[in-house]
């Protein structure tokens, strides 16, 4: 039975150990993204306090006067007074404005709300999606215009999902992500021993032995070892590249990752016309969660729709811990609050895939043990490889060297 599975799992390895080494090298590449983003672009995330830090509502508004066109999709302030604030840009929307209301709440319409401040004869900056401004959160000064989709890591990340290539790519790494998880049970299936001292010989490294066994060792060994988190690298992974998978999870645990309907602020002829300020939505938060790393908020979309305040509480390792408070967008009264544990099951698990798949989930410590495991994983079909080719070269020399035939022995004397 185990030259079944051995079999088995030396053709999954060839066939898709290629595809493997580059996921789990750029999965390595990517554990720290955030860390070192920050650190060699400090300019960009950080500033020097200097007096009061204005409100909201008019860093929005300087935004869209230095961003022409631009709305507002998501602002994002921090409790360290040195980080910059993090606004989200919506330039789909022509004027920064939908239906003929304007993007940014608590602000009246005006002729020149978003007139460009360029002169004549100059043409305005192609506008790009998905960019993100980082402001100076006493001056309003915009201090970097940034897009993701032009980063290093960016392209790292293309080639970690679908290899630069598209669909096509997706299909591949998808395909070579389930490929991944048999080859990962089947090793476990053939690591197992049979015996307790051979169970001695697959637990520890022998660092003295020669190259070929020192092989051995770090592919049976430490392949053991990094399994079960391989396994659950991969297991996520799978949730991302295929709907019927995500949705089989799902199912399985008879659970939803959809949120049950947002509740709705009260008509706006009943209270009045105007809508609560960005400045307003955070105070009234604030007062109930006062101690948060940073408050996300989204102005409502339309005239019933709630103002969304999302807020990470402090001393939270799992970023995918947030708290979402509704607010009705005319009173500022809280509708409604949610926080991680009282959401339902299939909501923490989708919350929890990512931390899960990129060890950000315990904070730090579980992010260098990730970084540990994908180095692990980058040297496994290499390792496996070298066992083969070591493996046929000794059937070959074995085919090669004749049977010598026994020696006849003489009659003893009469």
């Amino acid at each position: 039975m185990k030259i079944f599975f051995r079999r088995i799992h030396l053709y999954l390895g060839l066939t898709a150990g290629l595809v493997i080494t580059v996921s789990c090298l750029t999965g390595a590449l990517l554990v720290f993204e955030k860390e070192l983003t920050e650190a060699f672009n400090h300019d960009r995330y950080y500033v020097t306090p200097a007096g009061e830090r204005l409100s909201l509502d008019k860093v929005a508004a300087l935004v869209k006067e230095q961003v022409p066109g631009a709305g507002i999709s998501r602002m994002q302030i921090f409790a360290d007074p040195a980080r910059t604030i993090q606004v989200t840009l919506d330039e789909g929307r022509k004027g920064g404005k939908k239906d003929g209301k304007p993007e940014v709440a608590g602000e009246k319409k005006g002729p020149r709300e978003n007139a460009s401040p360029m002169g004549k004869g100059e043409k305005a900056p192609k506008k790009e999606k998905g960019r993100t401004a980082f402001v100076n959160p006493y001056t309003g000064k915009v201090v970097e215009l940034y897009s993701y989709s032009k980063t290093f890591y960016y392209k790292i990340f293309s080639l970690h999902r679908w290899l630069l290539a598209g669909d096509t790519g997706k299909a591949i790494t998808g395909a070579s992500t389930l490929i991944f998880v048999f080859i990962l049970i089947t090793g476990i299936i053939l690591w197992w021993p049979k015996t307790r001292n051979i169970l001695k010989q697959r637990i520890k490294v022998k660092w003295d032995g020669g190259w070929k066994r020192l092989n051995h060792d770090l592919h049976i060994v430490l392949g053991f070892y990094a399994a079960i988190f391989l396994f659950v690298c991969a297991f996520t992974g799978l949730i991302w590249s295929y709907e019927w998978f995500s949705n089989g999870l799902y199912a399985v645990l008879r659970t939803s990752p959809k949120p049950g309907a947002a509740p709705l602020s009260a008509p706006a002829e009943i209270i009045n016309s105007k809508s609560i300020t960005y400045e307003a939505a955070l105070a009234s938060v604030q007062q109930t969660a006062p101690d948060a790393v940073f408050y996300a908020l989204s102005a409502p979309k339309d005239s019933t729709a709630a103002f969304m305040v999302s807020l990470l509480p402090a001393h939270t390792l799992n970023e995918a811990a947030t708290t979402t408070y509704y607010l009705d967008q005319f009173n500022g009264k809280v509708l409604k609050s949610e926080t991680f544990a009282q959401r339902n099951l299939g909501q923490k698990v989708r919350s929890t895939i990512k931390p899960l798949h990129t060890g950000a989930i315990f904070g730090t410590a579980s992010k260098i043990f990730a970084l540990i495991i994908a180095l692990l994983g980058v040297t496994f079909p290499t390792t496996g490889t070298i066992m083969w080719i070591n493996r046929t070269r000794k059937k070959k020399k074995s085919a090669k060297t004749p049977v010598r035939a026994p020696e006849a022995v003489p009659a003893p004397a009469a």
